[in-house]
């Protein structure tokens, strides 16, 4: 008897602005136009627009804004804004401090910021309202890092697996793709400066880091491969030997 052929999944995606940045979703799968895809995606862009209300250093309205002009306690902010700061501590602890959550404002003070982590976390959030969908593999992009995932029915591995091909760019060269990672699921973060100049602090150093090159992060959670790409930029011999010890589940590459 002839093997059943396998057929090739459908593909679909939505794209929303989002943080300030360009959020797409992609789905791999055999019934994307029904109504709990629509559903599932639609719960994934309102969790991130909360989180954009929440954490936003451009709203005035945000929690994180009202808590820095002391017209809010902690306890009157969303829950989320105390997880971030407890994720930040922690971030700080195991980077050695090459990663942290006090960066200058525009007036040259140092006030709680924890978007450097917010990115990546909200896309972890956002992915379980599309870890559910039976049959189905789905890529979140939030602006060029990625999280990847699928069903619990789906495999990870073996030829039934859903992989995606993910380029690293080329930090010299942005117009050239320096590498390739396939997936079935894990996170993919890159901190450098091809794309946004001297935007990354130096605790150390209290200033922003302006070399060329970048680093990219693979791993199970986008926060931590975030988390983790932001502090081997910045952190040098001290941050990778912290990284070896610390960060077992996570592969990093410098360009």
């Amino acid at each position: 008897m002839d093997a059943k052929p396998r057929t090739t999944p459908a593909r679909r995606a939505w794209v929303e602005q989002v943080m300030g940045m360009p959020v797409s979703i992609h789905l791999r799968g055999h019934d994307l136009d029904g109504p709990a895809a629509e559903a599932a995606v639609a719960g994934a862009f309102a969790l991130l627009r909360e989180m954009d209300a929440t954490f936003s250093t451009y709203r005035d309205d945000s929690d994180l804004m009202r808590l820095r002009r002391e017209e809010i306690e902690l306890s009157e902010a969303s829950p989320r804004v105390a997880e971030a700061l407890s994720i930040g501590e922690e971030a700080e602890r195991v980077t050695g401090g090459a990663f942290t959550t006090l960066l200058p404002t525009p007036d040259g003070d140092l006030a709680f910021d924890p978007t450097g982590l917010v990115k990546g976390w909200a896309v972890d959030l956002a992915a379980e309202h599309l870890a559910g969908l039976p049959g189905t593999s789905y890529c979140v992009n939030a602006g060029g890092d990625l999280l990847i995932g699928a069903h619990p029915d789906l495999p990870l591995e073996g030829p039934d697996a859903i992989t995606w091909r993910v380029g690293i760019e080329d930090p010299l060269d942005r117009t050239r793709i320096a590498s390739t990672v396939s997936l079935a699921h894990g996170a993919v973060a890159t901190s450098g400066t091809a794309a946004r100049g001297a935007h990354l602090y130096d605790p150390a150093t209290g200033e922003h880091v302006g070399r060329q090159g970048s680093v990219t992060v693979v791993g199970p959670r986008l926060v931590w491969a975030d988390i983790w790409a932001t502090a081997l930029f910045v952190g040098g011999a001290a941050a990778r030997e912290r990284f070896a010890s610390s960060a077992r589940d996570y592969l990093s590459t410098e360009l």
